[in-house]
């Protein structure tokens, strides 16, 4: 008799993105000899305890193995509970149960930036790089859902940030690919029961339902309610518009790409008048580029900044420059576009 059907689907899915690890590094699936082991690449697996990321942490444990990859993990310890040093040193026992080995918790302090929510996941994924880094990894595995990527969806909608926000949260990402999100296809509900089925503990963070929080808030009234008025489906819906805006921003991002080299004269300098020839959408894309090249951060330059900056080129009345985080600031002069720190 073969696994449950949620266990299945969990083992498959990370199945799938331990073959494409492998095939990154030449190798084929298959068990390690002893002396093979100490030279296979090493995949770590975040975990919070929860059910998302525990199902994650069992599932890289059976099939890292037999795919002849190395699996160990991390916790961050985010310290904003009472206690959480205690929960966290928990999580990292209950991952060496699984068979995980190297397996460590981080405790990070959690800034101001941004907001909590954006403060905590800046300070979670810094301790994941220097993990991965430390122990050189060759991916970090990530227990984000098919309905994590519904909230991501409907957070970008809310915020009016264009289509890059749409397209949420991507399967691959981070510095040479370094995070992977297997469960993407898969909802909340599959990993709890892998987790129910194989008796695995888990950990409800009380911030899930802390109604202080955003995507707490979207997760227990706002998604119910679109649920309630439009029907099932409304996740999978969701999910399909991110993929499917995804695309589109990949293919608009490389356009805007080509399109940089060809609105610049010969000191590097922007042409408003090629600038003004491009389609909006390649344009902003070319602004933005421009803006973070020159010192603004990525994460806090959003679609109202490129707006802005854009109008000094379809819009021009003589306006002053335009004040962009990083201390980069934007100017139009005798026909270019400057844009530098300030």
């Amino acid at each position: 008799m073969g696994p449950h059907p949620a266990v299945a689907a969990i083992r498959l899915a990370v199945r799938r993105d331990l073959n494409d690890i492998l095939a990154e590094h030449g190798r084929t699936p298959g068990r390690l000899t002893p002396d093979e082991r100490s030279s296979s690449p090493l995949v770590l697996v975040a975990c919070s305890g929860g059910a998302d990321s525990m199902a994650l942490a069992s599932a890289l444990a059976f099939e890292a193995p037999r795919a002849g990859l190395r699996a160990g993990g991390v916790t961050v310890d985010h310290g904003l509970q009472a206690g959480s040093d205690l929960r966290a040193a928990e999580v990292a026992s209950r991952l060496r149960e699984l068979g995980l080995e190297p397996v460590e918790s981080v405790a990070v302090t959690v800034g101001r930036g941004g907001g909590p929510e954006a403060a905590a996941r800046d300070a979670r994924y810094a301790a994941l790089d220097a993990a991965a880094e430390r122990h050189r990894a060759a991916a970090v595995l990530l227990g984000h859902t098919r309905d994590d990527q519904a909230e991501t969806v409907l957070l970008g909608l809310a915020r009016g940030s264009g289509i890059r926000s749409l397209s949420g949260m991507a399967a691959v990402s981070g510095a040479d690919g370094r995070y992977r999100r297997p469960f993407l296809q898969l909802d909340r509900q599959t990993a709890r029961t892998a987790c129910m089925v194989q008796s695995l503990p888990v950990w409800d963070d009380p911030h899930n339902t802390d109604p202080a929080y955003t995507r707490s808030r979207l997760r227990h009234e706002g998604l119910p309610a679109l649920e309630k008025a439009l029907g099932k489906g409304v996740v999978e819906a969701l999910a399909r518009t991110a993929q499917l805006s995804r695309d589109d921003a990949d293919a608009l991002d490389a356009w805007a790409g080509k399109a940089a080299a060809g609105v610049r004269d010969d000191d590097g300098r922007l042409e408003c008048a090629a600038l003004h020839d491009l389609p909006p959408a390649v344009r902003r894309r070319v602004l933005r580029r421009a803006a973070i090249e020159a010192g603004a951060p990525a994460g806090s330059l959003f679609a109202r900044h490129i707006e802005e900056v854009d109008r000094l080129v379809t819009g021009w009345r003589g306006q002053g420059a335009i004040n962009l985080p990083g201390r980069v600031v934007a100017r139009r002069q005798g026909g270019r576009l400057v844009i530098r720190q300030g």
